[in-house]
């Protein structure tokens, strides 16, 4: 599919990517009403699901994913429900595993390819019998997630309509490598933070897995991956990690209508994270790279985002697929 010209412009202040990134991450708000779900996992572990409605009775229903150390009321997250809410369509916000506020069972937890939650969690709506299209909406490595779930060996539910990626590290070994440079560094340290906070948690169920010897040596997220993200989900390392987990090789298998947003300030993503050929050789792949917006900063006036207008848009347009 042609690559899609971006109409988003933003106030001055905001065309810069670190401060639209810190605004949107820390300043923003969003209020919206939302019921908590604990659903089963095939694998005897646990998933909590954050749901809020459109005022009257939908057979529509958009999953949303987070990022990393996100949760169900990130207002990337809430921002998108709330908007789809108001158009006539119900939204169900999923937490990763041990995102929700409470550490999950196993040892295991979630990453950037972990696709079978997802799978549960599009079984789950199908069950519920009153959602005849189901539309997908991942954000950062939860955009990874997605793209790779619906480009999968897999036979995909035909309630499933669209789906869309915004600020997606389609290649994970690149944007690792952005992310453990000097422009990045407050990230990466907020993120490693919270990450090992994580680990000390799971610590005490798991103390002969997890000593303090071996979190004193974790400095960086790849060594965090090195460490726990691979061994604990059955991958060697880091790098074969990141190489099996990549999105970007499943994006020329996608058969659903998918719109990528990608802004090209953003600092997390590499080169190889705008799948540009990609989305020339699939008619199914919807490729939009504003000049602005950061890592998931695409600020407009009004009180939603330009990026959830634009997935309220391209669902519509794929309302009737």
């Amino acid at each position: 599919m042609p690559i899609l010209q971006s109409t988003y412009k933003p106030s001055f202040q905001f065309k810069n990517g670190f401060i639209a990134t810190v605004y949107s991450g820390i300043i923003r708000s969003v209020t919206l009403e939302q019921q908590r779900e604990r659903i089963a996992t095939r694998d005897t572990d646990f998933l909590d699901l954050d749901w809020s409605y459109a005022q009257n009775k939908s057979t529509s229903v958009i999953i949303l994913l987070h990022g990393l150390e996100g949760h169900a009321q990130r207002p990337y997250v809430t921002g998108t429900a709330k908007l789809f809410n108001q158009n006539g369509m119900d939204a169900v916000c999923m937490n990763f595993r041990g995102c929700s506020g409470e550490d999950n069972r196993l040892y295991k937890s979630y990453h950037s390819g972990a696709t079978n939650d997802l799978d549960d969690v599009v079984q789950h709506c199908i069950k519920q019998k009153k959602y005849s299209k189901i539309y997908l909406q991942g954000v950062s490595l939860g955009g990874n997630v997605v793209l790779k779930y619906l480009g999968e060996d897999r036979i995909l539910p035909l309630e499933i309509r669209a789906a869309i990626g915004v600020s997606v590290p389609m290649h994970l070994d690149g944007s690792s490598t952005e992310l453990q440079k000097l422009k990045n560094r407050p990230f990466a340290i907020r993120f490693r933070k919270h990450l090992l906070d994580k680990l000390r948690i799971k610590q005490k169920q798991f103390p002969d897995l997890l000593s303090d010897d071996n979190l004193s040596h974790i400095k960086t997220l790849r060594e965090f991956d090195d460490f726990y993200t691979s061994k604990a989900h059955g991958f060697e390392d880091a790098m074969d990690y990141y190489t099996q987990c990549s999105s970007l090789q499943f994006a020329q298998s996608i058969e659903v209508p998918t719109l990528v947003i990608n802004a090209l300030n953003d600092s997390f993503l590499s080169a190889k994270c705008y799948p540009v050929k990609e989305a020339k050789q699939n008619n199914n792949l919807y490729l939009e790279m504003p000049n602005f917006g950061g890592h998931v900063g695409f600020i407009q006036k009004g009180g939603f985002y330009y990026n959830e207008k634009r997935a309220l848009e391209f669902v519509n347009t794929h309302n009737n697929s």
